[in-house]
């Protein structure tokens, strides 16, 4: 007899598979939604950058030289170079980003079963875990799976003379953990894709994650 003890295992063996490969593919890829303004003069070349600290930004120097470094590879990547004197820089970059946590609620749940009196289903998104609920009522299986985390980095590019602005990328996405400057590179690439040309309207990006050394 196929009990439900039996359905709950080979459930929560086809959810470990599925996140196994979803782990296996986030170690080599990051995908995210990327979004371009501004309108780089035509013909003009990338040249050499340095950037620009707010006020605010220089009160957590630790903080701000690793959001720096993990941007410095996209710009390099873009055709940039980094000024050794910031004051002779072609371009002025500016650097911000942010991590929010949230949290699905339970009625989220797009899709049920019903078996035996008792609901099984699917997360979808991010954080794909099975739950179990009976009367109504549902609980995760594994409430880490619960805390899911937007990740967005943005940079703006200015002439250093005019002070104008020349250009600006944006790349979001979400996943379980805060992620790291491999990740934010990860973005800061994926939001430079398109350079220099512009598409403000978002769309899906795929960089390759390369480790830190």
């Amino acid at each position: 007899m196929f009990t439900l003890n039996r359905r709950v295992a080979l459930l929560s063996l086809g959810a470990a598979a599925a996140l196994s490969l979803t782990g296996c593919a986030a170690l080599n890829s990051v995908s995210a939604d990327a979004q371009t303004f501004g309108s780089w003069p035509a013909g003009r070349q990338p040249g050499t950058f340095t950037f620009e600290r707010l006020p605010s930004q220089q009160r957590n120097e630790a903080n701000q030289a690793s959001l720096e470094d993990a941007a410095r590879g996209a710009l390099l990547k873009a055709g940039f170079t980094e000024s050794a004197d910031p004051k002779a820089a072609d371009v002025v970059v500016s650097l911000g980003a942010r991590v929010s946590r949230s949290g699905p609620a339970p009625w989220d749940d797009p899709l049920w079963w019903r078996w035996n009196g008792s609901y099984w289903g699917w997360r979808y998104g991010p954080a794909w875990r099975p739950y179990y609920s009976r009367w109504g009522y549902s609980y995760p299986m594994d409430p880490m799976m619960e805390r899911r985390y937007d990740r967005e980095v943005a940079m703006l590019l200015r002439d250093r003379k005019t002070n104008e602005p020349l250009y600006e990328a944006r790349a979001s996405n979400d996943g379980l953990t805060e992620g790291g400057k491999e990740l934010f590179g990860a973005l800061f690439e994926a939001s430079l894709t398109d350079f220099p040309q512009t598409r403000p309207e978002p769309h899906r990006v795929t960089v390759q994650l390369t480790p830190s050394k």
